[in-house]
């Protein structure tokens, strides 16, 4: 469920003399920086000759807190109508007003805890959990259930123990302000009865049978009535007419175009074949016409005086072709998509009409096979419901036995820091014109070290290109992650989880700058029309999300009559929103000048707040009314003199904001927040240095881990020095991690700033 991925170095050519010449010594460091941190590793080494215990207080919620973002939320979630969507294509309210979702994925409804090896623990409270969240910034959580039945069940019973944890989460949520995004269904851990008589028995895996086998969607559907139909106890609301419900996700993680395909066997392989000769026959006029249309030649598998005409296995639709196989492999891959497209609209269809759903939906948030020649079909075959989604991770490469969630001993990594190869960032995506894009689940995934640039980047990037909502993944606390193991009772440590000192705790800056609007929206830098004939035939695009695309290699793909007859940069991800419009004339395309947003060492976004650099490491941001910068420090970069604020860091590593808590611009403004984060690890922590080959026999440079340590965090000091050019700015207080007041910070002051050194055990310091 979780990819692990290295990014490979995109070798795209920019378009145009003039981006040519502008971007050459740029070209060197963006090509060549990430192929080196691939190959030596990316040794992370956390800075940890001084460091702090994180053991903060549990939260009573004082009205003494100076630092509480519950007044950015509605009193109650939904209050004024459910969230709809607006003529540009974002969220807004049920009153008009816009709203941009800082969301996270929770499953603290779902685990009421025991005593472990480790320790005791309760079971969480919700309504505290939501105040938490709510306190942070949060104003959406996904809930990624499992409302299949157990196999002692009857097929169409709902698990009532997933049900009940969704309602109690919907009810607490909703009275913090905080909206629902449910997703009821993920083929991954579904297991079949022999009693049910699906075809294909109770042995099989569900991938992708949801997409065509009526048994299960038939199933489906009475789950999806019993969920949302019924009234929620602890509202006295049905989930379909609770406005507090944002979104629902129709499925988890699952396509066709995915490599997971070629796992449906048997009978569900046969009715799959079936399926695609009345296709095949439907659209050239019968089996045998499409055959001749194919070239006349048979494959092993076609029948079709059966009635089956045979998949090709999906490695061939994500390569190039030519002659009458392309014919089939076009085919084969508009079956795929229109299979999924129409199960989609048959289940909004379902949602709203027989069932009275308000809330807005979502078709899907995975992957294909190929992002460069299928990644856009996916995408259209979302198209049925209102929103897109993707779910996209930051790590690095990570060895061990159990990888897939948990980090222990003797595993091995690397750290990938998006600052030195920007290609990483996850919301580098292709926005559908029109239509809300969400990024369901990711984080800066443990062991990697450079989480603090995560809340940053994504506060900064999704504001400048319009994403409309990041979900962290994932807590089972009620507040602080500590330390601990995997599983509750394996010697370990949590892979997937943020709330941690450098991703949670750096939450209150970036979610108020990105659901406020400081940082300004662009232009879009590449609109890219494509046709359905083109998306079949797997043209490839002018501009891809897989990092290691490069159009140039695949220039005789490119759609024949679109506008742009060269390979974007994925570079320009970073320069302003790059929009897709599907059924749509390619000749019609446009691309930005881009060259005047390069320089030697920098990409400029198009609205000048932001400018990142791969070959310092280093990102800014410089708006009215916040102020920061992301950055490996060194000698080169301890000082970021912006337009009101002067940051100088010895830390090898941080991210550091300024913003107003007023509203005002930080010039002006009479409450300032400076918030800064390091890095952690658990007490105890050891690692060294190692070597080790890849199974693609690629040599790798990390690191071996000793020790997985225990709690609590450990938190590199703050060495930083701060100025901002407001006089009027008086005092300066410490936080601890619950706003409370910690001690005063002294402050110099002079007619044109202020200055102080940020304390060396704290995150946050309010300024007045």
């Amino acid at each position: 469920m979780r990819a692990e991925w290295i990014a490979v170095a995109s070798l795209a050519r920019w378009p145009g003399a003039a981006l040519r010449d502008g971007a050459r010594s740029f070209r060197r460091w963006a090509i060549a920086c990430p192929l080196l941190w691939m190959a030596l590793g990316a040794t992370a080494q956390v800075d940890t000759t001084a460091t702090w215990a994180f053991t903060p207080p549990r939260d009573d919620f004082s009205a003494d807190s100076l630092l509480d973002l519950r007044s950015l939320n509605e009193k109650t979630a939904g209050e004024t109508g459910f969230v709809r969507i607006d003529a540009k294509g974002d969220f807004i309210r049920g009153d008009g007003l816009p709203i941009r979702f800082w969301a996270v994925n929770s499953d603290v409804a779902r685990r009421p805890f025991t005593a472990t090896p480790l320790g005791p623990k309760t079971a969480p409270d919700l309504a505290r959990h939501a105040r938490f969240l709510a306190k942070r910034g949060v104003n959406l959580v996904r809930q990624h259930r499992q409302i299949s039945p157990p196999t002692s069940a009857a097929i169409g019973d709902i698990n009532r123990s997933e049900r009940d944890a969704i309602w109690r989460m919907v009810a607490a949520m909703r009275n913090e302000g905080i909206y629902s995004v449910i997703s009821p269904y993920w083929a991954g851990p579904m297991k079949f009865s022999k009693d049910w008589a699906v075809a294909g028995g109770a042995d099989q895996s569900a991938f992708g049978l949801l997409f065509f086998d009526p048994t299960l969607q038939a199933a489906y559907k009475a789950w999806l009535k019993q969920l949302f139909t019924e009234k929620n106890p602890y509202s006295g609301v049905p989930l379909a007419r609770d406005a507090s419900v944002a979104l629902v996700q129709i499925q988890n993680e699952d396509s066709l175009l995915f490599w997971t395909v070629g796992g449906i066997k048997g009978p569900q392989r046969a009715a799959l074949e079936g399926r695609f000769a009345q296709f095949a026959a439907g659209k050239h006029g019968s089996a045998a016409k499409a055959l001749a249309a194919w070239g006349g030649d048979l494959i092993p598998g076609d029948a079709p005086n059966e009635g089956r005409l045979a998949l090709i296995n999906l490695w061939e639709l994500t390569q190039s072709a030519r002659g009458s196989r392309a014919v089939r492999l076009a085919d084969q891959t508009e079956f795929y998509a229109r299979t999924m497209h129409d199960f989609n609209r048959m289940i909004v269809t379902y949602l709203r009409d027989e069932l009275g759903v308000g809330s807005l939906i979502n078709a899907g948030n995975w992957k294909t096979a190929s992002a460069v020649r299928l990644g856009d079909v996916e995408r259209w075959s979302y198209t049925a419901a209102d929103v897109d989604a993707a779910n996209v991770y930051t790590g690095g490469l990570h060895e061990g036995p159990n990888r897939g969630w948990a980090v222990m001993p003797g595993d091995r990594y690397t750290s990938e820091s998006a600052l030195r190869n920007p290609k990483l960032l996850p919301i580098n995506l292709k926005q559908t014109v029109g239509r809300p894009m969400l990024v369901t689940e990711g984080a800066w995934v443990m062991p990697n070290a450079y989480a603090a640039e995560g809340p940053f980047l994504i506060s900064a990037y999704a504001s400048l290109t319009g994403i409309d909502g990041y979900f962290w993944f994932s807590t089972s606390d009620e507040g602080w992650s500590p330390p601990q193991s995997a599983n509750g009772y394996l010697a370990s440590q949590q892979k997937w989880a943020f709330a941690t000192p450098e991703m949670l705790g750096s939450f209150p800056a970036a979610a108020l700058a990105y659901r406020r609007g400081d940082v300004q929206r662009g232009a879009p830098v590449v609109i890219e029309n494509r046709s359905l004939p083109d998306l079949w035939a797997r043209k490839t695009p002018v501009i891809a999300e897989e990092p290691s695309y490069d159009p140039n290699r695949d220039s005789g793909d490119i759609a024949e009559r679109s506008s742009i007859q060269t390979g974007v940069p994925g570079e320009a991800f970073l320069m302003g929103p790059v929009q897709i419009a599907f059924d749509a004339d390619p000749a019609k395309s446009k691309l930005a000048p881009l060259g005047k947003l390069i320089s030697p060492d920098a990409l400029r976004s198009n609205t000048g707040e932001i400018v990142m650099s791969s070959q310092l490491g280093r990102c800014t941001v410089d708006a009215p009314r916040v102020q920061g910068v992301a950055a490996h420090f060194n000698a080169a970069t301890a000082t970021t003199k912006l337009a009101d604020v002067q940051f100088t860091s010895h830390n090898s590593y941080g991210a550091a904001i300024a913003i107003s808590l007023d509203d005002e611009p930080l010039r002006r403004s009479r409450r300032v927040l400076v918030q800064y984060a390091t890095q952690s690890r658990p007490t105890g922590w050891t690692e060294r240095p190692a070597t080790w080959t890849t199974g693609s026999k690629l040599p790798v440079s990390g690191l071996e881990i000793t020790s997985i340590g225990s709690a609590p965090w450990r938190v590199v000091s703050a060495r930083l020095e701060v100025a901002i050019d407001n006089p009027a700015l008086t005092s300066a207080t410490a936080l601890d991690m619950n706003g409370m007041p910690l001690k005063p910070v002294p402050l110099t002051r002079n007619a044109q700033r202020v200055e102080f050194s940020f304390p060396d055990a704290a995150m946050y310091v309010v300024l007045r």
